[in-house]
């Protein structure tokens, strides 16, 4: 199988994210932080390390401000949830994810109000109409890095400056990113980021962090309360990060797979992860770029988005004139062995701003094991559905 789904998931992981993970299982894998014994004080410091190092790639201050959830999804319910109370508003973007929207719509009962600002066709937002939406009661904007979508990078820059100037809290969600565009907290000026472990950090599935700026210390409502192995003789839950929102046993084998993809993306780049990244995002934006101009000189093949590879993450949508995309993605599976996703990818409206809301679409994403025999496989069966 050609797998062209790393938007979804990354395959394959590294050999050695398995071996790590195999290594702490039979080894020493304890429960991190409730007990002195040797596994448990093995796997603590594991842990730790992965925290240490996702705050250095983020170039955040503090290790204990990255707060690990079980995916991206449960990052933004935290943040989103744990921060926004009633009489606040919140500025959203048509591009994003159901893992933002589904939250915002939830919070409505709890008195929260919610604008969306509306994207352009190619799926790229004007800050100009971010700062139009702000309210003297808005609270937080929150904005993905880049559309799961179509793969149009945002500008998030821009919009964490503004966010600044106007005194609100920015949320960025970079599960598209993380692991293949450097992410740093203070160029972007991110109070909150979310992002997964099991897609461009090439972690295991089951794995995600939140980072949480130390100003926001004591002002997020955990999701859950329980277990934290401090403060045992309290019912009430503590308040210091991470412990007041890691409630239960983490997931150390899965966090430990997490790291070992991290330290793979260091070796890539000989020891620098921005090298590693840098090689990874030269050689997806080649990669995208070839695909989207094969596909674009194709008969009956409309491609969405914009059209410069480096405005764009790894990620091509596109239909073919009478050929319905969860068909045609069927046909690239089981008549050429070929893995991509049809549908509405989780993000309805922002299949309504690129003009797919009727239709859907296919969408390809490179990740950094794909090849360029691969992708003339891919382009070849797309043509030959054409035909």
């Amino acid at each position: 199988m050609i797998y062209f789904d790393n938007a979804a998931t990354t395959f394959p992981k590294p050999e050695a994210v398995w071996k790590a993970m195999e290594d702490c299982a039979y080894h020493y894998c304890g429960n991190p932080g409730r007990s002195g014994h040797i596994f448990s004080i093995k796997t603590g410091k594991a842990v730790f390390e992965v925290r240490r190092k996702l705050a250095e790639i983020l170039n955040a201050e503090d290790a204990m401000q990255i707060v690990f959830t079980c995916n991206a999804t449960e990052a933004l319910n935290l943040g989103l949830k744990g921060i926004l109370r009633e009489g606040d508003h919140v500025i959203t973007t048509s591009m994003e994810h159901n893992s933002v929207l589904r939250p915002l719509k939830a919070l409505e009962s709890k008195g929260v109000e919610s604008s969306i600002v509306k994207a352009g066709a190619n799926g790229s937002v004007d800050p100009e109409k971010i700062k139009e939406a702000i309210k003297n009661n808005t609270r937080l904007i929150v904005c993905t890095h880049a559309s799961n979508v179509c793969g149009t990078i945002m500008p998030i820059k821009e919009i964490g400056e503004l966010a600044a100037r106007k005194g609100i809290l920015f949320f960025v969600d970079a599960s598209q990113t993380m692991g293949s565009i450097p992410v740093d907290l203070k160029e972007i000026r991110a109070d909150l980021l979310a992002a997964p472990g099991h897609k461009g950090l090439l972690g295991p599935q089951g794995t995600g962090f939140l980072y949480l700026s130390s100003d926001l210390n004591g002002c997020l409502v955990p999701l859950r309360q329980g277990g934290t192995g401090t403060a045992s003789k309290s019912m009430r839950q503590p308040s210091e990060v991470p412990e007041a929102y890691e409630s239960g046993t983490l997931n150390a084998l899965g966090i430990v797979g997490l790291g070992a993809g991290i330290e793979w993306i260091e070796r890539l780049g000989g020891g620098s992860y921005f090298r590693g990244i840098k090689a990874i995002r030269s050689w997806e934006r080649e990669l995208t770029a070839y695909i989207d101009d094969e596909l674009a000189n194709m008969n009956k093949v409309i491609v969405y988005g914009v059209k410069e590879a480096e405005k764009k993450v790894g990620v091509t949508a596109f239909n073919i004139s009478d050929l319905n995309c969860e068909e045609a993605a069927s046909l690239l599976s089981k008549e050429y062995g070929i893995a991509v996703r049809a549908g509405y990818h989780c993000a309805g409206p922002a299949h309504r701003t690129i003009g797919t809301w009727d239709t859907g679409a296919i969408r390809i994403s490179a990740g950094p094991f794909n090849t360029k025999k691969e992708a003339n496989r891919l382009l070849q069966a797309v043509y030959r559905m054409t035909r």
